[in-house]
C-alpha cells in the first residue's frame, strides 16, 4: 500500500511541476531538458519503488498514474470551474498588431519566440495580427488582420527579391 501513497505523491508533483515550468519549456525541449526530464523520471521511479524492481510493484505505481490522470480529465470536464487549474486558460499575447509585454513576461515567452512563431504561420509583421492566443499545450494561435477587402495579410505571397 506504501507504493500507491508514494505514487500519489510523485503525481502531483510531477502535476506542479509541469504546471510551473510553463507552457512554453515543455512545447520545445532542448536535448539537455529531454536529457534532465528522462533523468528525472528514473528518479522518480525509485522514488517511487524504493528500487523494488517487481513486475507488481511497477504496474501499481502506473495503475496508480493512470487512474489519476483519468480522474483529473474527469474532474476537469465534470465541473468546468476546475479546468484552468487543472488544464490552464489561453492567453492572448498579441492584440491588435501590439505584442501585450505584461503576458508575455508572465508566460516567459520571449519577444523572439513570438517572432519566430509569427513568421511560420506567414506574418511578416506584427501589424498584420488582428490577435494571437497561446494556447494551453503552449502553441500560438495567430488570426490576421483583414484589409478593406476583407482579405487577410496572412494570405499574400511573401514580397519577392
Amino acid at each position: 500500500m506504501e507504493i500507491v501513497y508514494r505514487a500519489l505523491v510523485m503525481f502531483f508533483f510531477l502535476w506542479l511541476i509541469t504546471r510551473v515550468v510553463g507552457r512554453t519549456t515543455l512545447g520545445e525541449l532542448s536535448t539537455f531538458e529531454l536529457l534532465l526530464y528522462v533523468t528525472m523520471g528514473d528518479l522518480i521511479q525509485q522514488a517511487v519503488t524504493q528500487q523494488d524492481y517487481s513486475v507488481t510493484s511497477g504496474i501499481l505505481a502506473i495503475s496508480v498514474f493512470a487512474l489519476l490522470t483519468i480522474g483529473l480529465g474527469w474532474l476537469q470536464r465534470r465541473y468546468r470551474r476546475t479546468r484552468p487549474l487543472v488544464h490552464g486558460v489561453p492567453y492572448v499575447v498579441v492584440e491588435n498588431g501590439e505584442p501585450v509585454l505584461e503576458t508575455m513576461r508572465m508566460e516567459r515567452l520571449s519577444m523572439d519566440d513570438l517572432i519566430g512563431a509569427a513568421r511560420q504561420e506567414g506574418f511578416e509583421r506584427f501589424a498584420d495580427i488582428k490577435f494571437a492566443v497561446m494556447e494551453t499545450n503552449g502553441r500560438i494561435s495567430f488570426f490576421a488582420r483583414s484589409d478593406s477587402n476583407g482579405k487577410s495579410g496572412a494570405d499574400d505571397p511573401p514580397p519577392v527579391g
